[in-house]
């Protein structure tokens, strides 16, 4: 009789486990492809060969990439070079990316930046890192480092004041064991965090995994990915800056990080079609890439088209597309970066 129970214990495990498997590879979209969708007027650009995983524009022009991500389980091609800042002025010509030299007391060697937000006013050890951009000396000023029981595992920030910000949590541990076991069994505890120097709150949770994270023209809605349950929600923001959801839209493709076209207010958002593909790399079948545009996402029937498609040809494993004044950028998690005049 015990090992009939044994046995029948064992079963209903491996057959959780199969279930768990399988569930993980349609998260992923393992079997997905992507046809390519191309651009004219594009090339790579110069300097950045280790990823971009994240952008953001100033509306002067000034595009700031963290560049050099290193995250446990993922391809890097630059494994012993720490990560850094990088800014481009799209009002040139032809716009060079310059690496930006940072404050002396700042720890650059360990630096490994993820997302990336700018607020204007006259990730292993999961922080924040609040700088002051010298635009003169084109240096970065560092003025404070934020690390919170609330933030364990940082994802991607939106500013909302000089030291005020949104910030996602991909995952509800720290541990890089605890994170795959959590990711495995799809237990949706992952949240936003709003963040002041008076007040640090969770503002929304039960995501799959939060990633990218950004806000509408207006002020007046949160926008976050959850990136393996290919979905953007939509929250509404109230005075004591608690979220509310008011909307979830479905994708076919894992979504990153979200971007807002200050012409339109349009979400551009850079995609993973093929999920399997970023943590099982293969050079002779590297992930492809996609970038999505969102029109009218509050609307009943919000209009999604795509941007920019790519087998991984020219660019492997795309997480973010910005644009300014008819100039795209694409980001990617380790790869490269395209720059396309539109």
């Amino acid at each position: 009789m015990g090992r009939l129970l044994a046995l029948s214990l064992l079963g209903i495990a491996l057959a959780l486990l199969g279930e768990r498997f399988l569930a993980l590879r349609n998260r992923l979209k393992a079997s997905r492809e992507v046809e390519s969708v191309d651009l004219p007027n594009c090339h790579l650009i110069k300097g950045i060969e280790a990823g971009s995983e994240d952008i953001d524009i100033l509306p002067n022009g000034l595009a700031f990439f963290s560049v050099g991500l290193k995250c446990p389980g993922l391809h890097s091609f630059a494994p012993d070079k720490p990560g850094g800042i990088l800014m481009m002025d799209l009002k040139e010509e032809n716009p060079r990316a310059l690496e930006l030299r940072i404050s002396r007391g700042f720890n650059l060697a360990s630096f490994n930046p993820h997302g990336i937000s700018t607020f204007i006013d006259s990730e292993f050890k999961n922080t924040v890192e609040i700088f002051k951009f010298e635009e003169e000396e084109n240096s970065l000023l560092h003025l404070k480092t934020i690390k919170l029981e609330l933030l364990p595992s940082v994802n991607d920030i939106i500013a909302v004041g000089p030291a005020h910000f949104y910030a996602t949590n991909d995952h509800y541990f720290s541990d890089p064991f605890l994170k795959y076991l959590e990711t495995y069994l799809n237990l949706h505890w992952t949240n936003v965090v709003y963040y002041s120097p008076n007040e640090v709150k969770v503002v929304a949770e039960g995501f799959d995994s939060a990633n990218g994270i950004n806000i509408s023209p207006d002020k007046k809605y949160i926008y976050v990915a959850d990136i393996l349950a290919h979905e953007i929600h939509v929250l509404e923001k109230h005075p004591n800056m608690n979220l509310t959801q008011l909307k979830v839209l479905k994708l076919d493709t894992l979504v990153d990080n979200l971007s807002i076209d200050p012409s339109s207010g349009d979400i551009l958002v850079g995609c993973h079609p093929n999920g399997q593909k970023l943590f099982v790399y293969d050079p002779n079948n590297p992930p492809s890439s996609e970038v999505l545009r969102i029109q009218n996402i509050l609307s009943e029937k919000p209009t999604v088209t795509t941007v920019y498609a790519n087998n991984g040809s020219v660019l492997q494993g795309s997480s973010v597309a910005s644009v300014y004044d008819r100039k795209l950028l694409i980001g990617t998690l380790y790869h490269r970066a395209l720059y396309c005049q539109l």
